[in-house]
């Protein structure tokens, strides 16, 4: 989003995982090899993916008569209570928006390396071309090439980011985003009167929305057993979407019950993640979850992910609501803006950064 960029990191040689791919097929650099304890158990044909995932027919909420309305908000409850990930069918957005977002971030991701490299990501910010979350020398990579982008609000871009090339990229990526933006304000509305409260609470206590977008873009892998796509974390956001490209293969994984489950999205629906943000203000009613990306040995993948989060200035906590004997508060009030901060100057660990905003409970033995 804006962090300031940290010139003193020193994160070491990066290779591109796409130029590592056409150079050197069967090459795996160190950096990019796992320890044993985190290397991925990968899906085989016996192993189809979890297809229990609940799904939200939004057209039931912004539509539907006041049972199916009443039963939609029932499901998204338990989507958010149970699961923390859903996915989103008949939710309005242009199929052929969905498409052209497609097409762009996969003519970007092909261009020449070094017509993307006009656009880095500085060392300890999140917008750009290359890898986010990298610390250190001899921090281990992920199999992704990464572009993001700040969008709403408009102090939070980066002009000099935002590519000229593929032609009416930025056009397509302002009215995906726009669309996208519009979703998950619904999305919080309809999350809010399934919590017992007003539709518009997250709304007026969110503030302007800081919005980014980011494109994961995952070469085939020789030894996908070795590495993985995207580090195992939970988002610092509200709500996250996610939309997969049409025929990459599955490659999101979630942690529930201490298994690691793959997802296979739904044609044209998008997969929608509660981020710690909700987390704390439900005071974990509604917890964030943990997941990761593991890659193909014969197939690219590519997801185009949009964060949707408070500004900047606002204070979050546990809500009253959801304070009481029974529930203690579990954590502290913060302002956004240093949780933000917090977040993209760590590198990717499982819930850790969430550390940030828990009260630590005083052992009285």
């Amino acid at each position: 989003m804006a962090p300031v960029p940290m010139p003193s990191i020193n994160v070491g040689h990066i290779d591109d995982v796409q130029e590592l791919r056409k150079t050197k097929p069967r090459t795996i650099p160190q950096r990019f090899v796992r320890d044993m304890t985190e290397r991925p158990t990968l899906p085989t044909a016996l192993s189809p993916p979890n297809t229990d995932m609940p799904v939200i027919d939004f057209s039931n909420l912004s539509k539907g008569n006041k049972e199916e309305l009443l039963s939609e908000l029932c499901n998204l409850a338990t989507a958010c209570e149970d699961w923390g990930f859903f996915q989103v069918i008949n939710h309005d957005i242009d199929l052929n928006l969905l498409e052209s977002i497609e097409n762009m971030s996969r003519e970007f991701f092909m261009l020449p390396l070094e017509e993307k490299q006009k656009y880095p990501m500085a060392p300890g910010t999140v917008q750009g071309y290359g890898q986010a979350f990298v610390f250190s020398e001899d921090q281990k990579l992920d199999w992704c090439n990464m572009f993001a982008l700040g969008i709403e609000p408009h102090y939070v871009r980066n002009p000099n980011l935002w590519p000229k090339k593929p032609a009416g990229f930025s056009e397509t990526v302002e009215l995906y985003s726009r669309e996208i933006r519009k979703l998950c304000q619904n999305l919080l509305e309809y999350i809010g009167l399934g919590l017992g409260l007003k539709g518009d609470v997250f709304e007026k206590m969110f503030g302007v929305a800081v919005q980014a977008i980011r494109m994961n873009y995952y070469p085939p892998c020789s030894r996908p057993d070795l590495v993985l796509g995207l580090s195992p974390h939970s988002d610092g956001s509200a709500l996250t979407v996610l939309q997969q490209a049409k025929g990459s293969p599955v490659g999101l994984q979630i942690l529930k019950g201490n298994k690691w489950v793959p997802v296979d999205p739904i044609p044209n629906a998008l997969v929608i993640n509660i981020g710690d943000t909700i987390e704390v203000l439900t005071n974990g009613k509604y917890r964030s979850v943990e997941h990761r990306a593991v890659a193909h040995q014969e197939k690219d993948r590519l997801s185009i992910v949009t964060f949707f989060a408070p500004s900047y200035e606002v204070e979050l906590g546990p809500m009253p609501e959801f304070v009481d004997e029974n529930n203690p508060c579990k954590y502290r009030r913060y302002n956004h803006g240093e949780y933000s901060k917090h977040y993209v100057t760590n590198k990717l660990q499982g819930k850790k950064t969430l550390d940030f905003a828990k009260i630590q409970v005083k052992n009285t033995n």
